[in-house]
């Protein structure tokens, strides 16, 4: 306790002992300027409690299967959907910056209600997969494993006519779907398997399916704990995967639950995952914080579209400084617990940080 001590009323040798209280003199300003530190860049910078490196950060990437350019996402300036032809060109560059890994999308040339060019071991991810790892073996290349993006209908999973007679995703008939399109990634070389479904059992279905297919190896990045979030609408125009009808509440989380957090982390950490995400991540600091307490596991957390969108709006309608508001709401997510982030700034915020 401040300003208190303890000294012994009675003891042999003279010495102190502390187990009676004695008062202190509290040492408040001027004595104490906590100002000190902050007084020049150098100082700030060997105190700071939070710091930032590229490796930090792994790069969201969308590939798709039609185009023979670069295209800019609307909604997402500096974003962009690449052919399959310009994936070794941007693992080179990913390297060069120094990031920790890529994180895989894929945009097919058909889809169906139950996302079959998801397991088309020549589609775009695939594909991309084995030019990234050709062009730098070392590149940590992770894939999404869902196939809202591969599904005309845009959920995440296979359908079947519910209780009362509307459509909802099967769960257990989804696990089959994804457990395949895991191995078609594992097969073309991914070092890891990132399920983004929120399908019950779905880790440890994945973790059967690669076990038993020899790859014992290729990690399990969990989208443990992903929210139905109002903020992932730019990406539905990059992964062009909107729901046709309803939303995703069925089985994602809902906003307004901090314990179903922990159960489902927990969860999917039983079931063999090697890492958890949280997602979206701004409004979800203390979901990030509560799950690194409990676990010891890596936690990611993902800086989604609608938190990278409203900095780049701001910025163009003059409101903020920009690479200032970017550095801090990086800095802000690692100093949540995340180990590693997964953003859209990741190329921006490595050369910012040199």
């Amino acid at each position: 306790m401040r300003g208190k001590m303890t000294r012994a009323a009675s003891h042999d040798k003279g010495g102190p002992c502390f187990d009676a209280p004695m008062d202190l003199p509290p040492m408040p300003f001027p004595i104490l300027r906590p100002r000190r530190l902050r007084a020049t860049a150098a100082m700030r910078r060997l105190v700071r409690e939070t710091s930032l490196a590229p490796r930090d950060f792994i790069w969201p990437l969308f590939f798709s299967a039609t185009l023979s350019a670069p295209k800019p996402v609307g909604t997402m300036p500096g974003v962009l959907q690449w052919p399959v032809s310009s994936a070794a060109k941007v693992a080179r560059d990913a390297a060069s910056h120094g990031l920790g890994a890529v994180l895989l999308f894929g945009l097919p040339k058909t889809k169906d209600a139950r996302g079959t060019s998801a397991l088309d071991p020549d589609g775009p991810v695939p594909r991309a997969v084995q030019e990234m790892k050709s062009a730098v073996p070392d590149l940590i290349v992770m894939t999404d494993v869902c196939v809202d993006e591969y599904t005309d209908h845009g959920h995440c999973g296979i359908l079947r006519e519910g209780a009362r007679g509307e459509p909802s995703v099967d769960n257990d008939a989804t696990l089959e779907v994804l457990a395949e399109m895991a191995l078609v990634h594992a097969r073309a070389g991914a070092d890891v398997i990132a399920p983004s479904d929120m399908m019950d059992g779905r880790v440890g279905r994945l973790r059967k399916a690669l076990d038993e297919s020899s790859f014992i190896d290729r990690c399990i990045l969990s989208y443990a704990v992903k929210y139905a979030s109002s903020f992932y609408g730019p990406f539905r125009e990059a992964a062009d995967c909107a729901p046709k009808f309803g939303d995703r509440a069925t089985y994602q989380m809902d906003p307004g639950n901090a314990r179903e957090a922990l159960r489902e982390a927990r969860l999917d950490e039983e079931e063999g995952a090697d890492m958890l995400m949280v997602k979206p991540a701004l409004p979800y600091l203390d979901i990030i914080r509560s799950v690194r307490e409990q676990t010891t596991l890596p936690v990611l957390a993902y800086n989604v579209s609608g938190e990278y969108s409203m900095l780049k709006a701001a910025a163009a309608a003059g409101m903020i400084d920009y690479p200032r508001a970017m550095m801090e709401v990086l800095t802000s997510i690692r100093r949540a617990g995340a180990d590693a982030i997964l953003t859209y700034h990741a190329i921006e915020a490595a050369e910012a940080l040199g």
